[in-house]
């Protein structure tokens, strides 16, 4: 209460001595009858009547500007905010304060003392800058501002506190981590980008062929195919092909609780599983795959992120930031039915497993070069799967997702709590 007085109280600690000082001087001149007292009351008061009609002259200027960086900050992360506002003043103000407003999902102190302004008549205007750094604390699309500028007259007695522009969304996104590299194997669970040479069949003369280009090696070129085609022919070179992979994020709100529906932020195990779902993208578009990112309705959640750019994948995920839970579709799939078929590596992201969802998680495995099941739940029964050929592990909501896969990647199987 008393701060929300202060708050309002136009006068600063020097204007309310004034103020006070004025009043006596008025008070014991009527009644002592002192002359020189009335002078040096009537002197405050119109000193006071003037900081105020100065402050009446001061007002923003402009549109507020805020610069972020980085401009899409994860959860946890650090940001730099630098705002800048424009004021005009008839008459110089002094030293005064600022604030920024900053929402429940983003932290820092973003407030601090504003220095003295010129006069708008030298020609040279005034502007605030101020600069700080914030944490997002939440996912997802947050309004920084309005921007507050407290200033006070030349004679630092009276206070006028001025909102300047308006919000700025700032975007939240989920916190990347860090995983360990995937296993070594064949096939397109290998991990990097592949080389390939394409074949008609077995043998060195079925090789693909080309027309002959300028600069090519005599020793390349395919006699059979120049004979055939009566133009000098040469063997096709080997070609990089970037493997797909594909992550299966269940957003279907029988597997969490309705918070996740709500909002960002709202259920600690969808966060978990988003969590773990953008630091798998940004491991397999490490390792060179091209990532597909589907909801297990068979929906794509994002663009492919194509693979061996590690920008991309941070970019992707500030797609997620507002991602929520969405209401079950009838076939209550744990993964898309088109799943089954994908050879790729397959990595399946989910909340509560029913005992349906057993049957589908194992015709995966038996396609999947390197299937990978994460289930963010307090406990899950998963040695079933793991010995259908499943990398899986169960990760605690708010574990270490870091822990959680490389237990994944083992052949044993333990709990990951936080």
């Amino acid at each position: 209460m008393r701060s929300v007085v202060r708050r309002r109280w136009p006068f600063t600690l020097r204007g309310t001595g004034a103020l006070l000082l004025a009043a006596a001087a008025f008070m014991i001149a009527e009644r002592a009858g002192i002359p020189e007292l009335l002078y040096f009351a009537t002197l405050l008061t119109a000193l006071l009547v003037a900081a105020a009609i100065a402050l009446l002259l001061t007002r923003g200027g402009g549109a507020v500007t805020r610069v972020v960086s980085p401009d899409v900050p994860e959860v946890g992360g650090t940001a730099t905010v630098t705002v800048r506002a424009g004021m005009r003043s008839a008459l110089p103000s002094g030293p005064g304060r600022w604030s920024d407003a900053l929402p429940p999902g983003l932290a820092g102190r973003a407030e601090g003392t504003s220095p003295a302004t010129g006069s708008a008549l030298s020609g040279t205007g005034a502007s605030v800058q101020v600069r700080y750094d914030m944490v997002g604390v939440t996912r997802g699309i947050h309004a920084l501002g309005p921007l507050e500028v407290t200033t006070t007259d030349p004679f630092g007695l009276l206070r006028r506190r001025l909102a300047l522009g308006r919000t700025t969304p700032v975007t939240v996104a989920p916190a990347i981590v860090d995983l360990a590299p995937l296993p070594r194997a064949s096939g397109e669970a290998g991990g990097g980008r592949q080389t390939t040479t394409l074949q008609l069949g077995q043998g060195s003369d079925n090789l693909v062929a080309r027309p002959y280009a300028p600069g090519d090696s005599m020793r390349r070129i395919h006699w059979r195919a120049t004979a055939h085609r009566d133009t000098l022919m040469v063997r096709q070179e080997e070609q990089e092909s970037s493997p797909a992979a594909t992550v299966v994020l269940d957003r279907a709100l029988s597997r969490w609780t309705p918070l996740a529906a709500s909002a960002p932020g709202a259920d600690e195990a969808f966060e978990t599983a988003v969590t773990a779902c953008v630091s798998v993208i940004a491991r397999l578009v490490h390792e060179g795959y091209t990532v597909d990112v589907v909801d297990s309705d068979g929906s794509l959640l994002i663009d492919p992120v194509e693979g061996g750019d590690d920008g991309e994948a941070r970019a992707a995920a500030a797609g997620f930031a507002t991602l929520r839970a969405r209401t079950d579709d009838p076939a209550r799939r744990v993964v898309p039915a088109s799943a089954a078929a994908l050879t790729g590596p397959v990595v399946v992201i989910t909340g509560t497993l029913e005992p349906d969802d057993r049957t589908a998680l194992g015709a995966v495995a038996h396609h999947s070069a390197l299937p990978v099941l994460l289930v963010v739940a307090e406990r899950a029964e998963i040695e079933g799967l793991r010995a259908g050929g499943w990398k899986a592990a169960v990760l605690w909501p708010g574990g270490d997702v870091a822990a959680a896969w490389d237990d994944a990647m083992e052949e044993g199987y333990a709990r990951v709590d936080s």
